[in-house]
């Protein structure tokens, strides 16, 4: 062994060592939670498995294994998130490396097939800048996969401000809107979309998402029953 295959060896155990005790905590301290993750993912998938893509830009990762997933999949991935701004305390991704990149301002040079943005959205006051941008970085023919609190007929600018808002989200230092037919469309109209695949999804007992009390596990519904999200792939025509 030449000294610098030894340098590169030691440097990796050396890096090696803390994410292993990291992972290993992780999984050591494991708890169960509600959220709507296994409900998103499997649509992600099927919009994966249904268009022709090689590359994926995914908004808003956070620390999400999503890219990595999708990586697996043999498809290329770039991940973008805002962290300065929305992960005060600094942010570290274990599973994929993640741009700090603002998607209302993302400058980035390529284009992609498709386009994920999971449970991001409703966060983003700017939300029509957000998918204005996300449209121009898709290649022609293609797919936005959005998921996002939903109302048919009602749009709120905030449901964690609401009476009956899940406790936590009153601790959140962000907004948490729900969207309507209403925005779907203007998107539609606006960026020349169509819609390939929509789904509903009941995940509580009130009438808007994280009202009242969790209902595990969550159901999918029709347009015209009570629902929380939708998960939804747009095409760029």
């Amino acid at each position: 062994m030449n000294l610098k295959t030894f340098f590169c060896l030691a440097l990796i155990n050396l890096v090696r060592a803390p994410l292993y005790m990291v992972n290993k905590q992780l999984y050591l301290h494991q708890k169960t939670s509600f959220n709507e993750r296994r409900v998103e993912y499997r649509f992600v998938f099927d919009q994966l498995t249904r268009n022709a893509t090689n590359s994926v830009l995914d908004v808003g990762t956070g620390t999400t294994a999503l890219p990595a997933l999708i990586r697996n999949c043999g498809i290329n991935v770039t991940a973008i998130d805002n962290v300065r701004d929305f992960w005060p305390k600094g942010m570290f991704n274990q599973h994929w490396f993640v741009l700090d990149r603002d998607i209302l301002n993302p400058k980035l040079d390529c284009v992609f097939d498709l386009i994920t943005c999971i449970s991001v959205l409703e966060h983003v006051v700017d939300f029509e800048n957000a998918v204005k941008n996300m449209v121009k970085l898709l290649n022609p023919g293609g797919c936005l996969v959005l998921s996002f609190p939903y109302c048919e007929n009602t749009y709120i600018e905030n449901v964690y401000l609401r009476k009956y808002s899940d406790a936590y989200g009153r601790r959140i230092p962000y907004i948490c809107q729900v969207y309507s037919r209403r925005e779907i469309n203007n998107w539609l109209n606006k960026y020349d979309l169509s819609i390939t695949a929509q789904e509903y999804w009941q995940f509580y007992t009130g009438e808007f998402w994280s009202e009242c009390t969790p209902i595990f596990p969550p159901k999918q519904v029709g347009t015209n029953e009570s629902h929380h999200i939708t998960c939804l792939a747009l095409k760029k025509n």
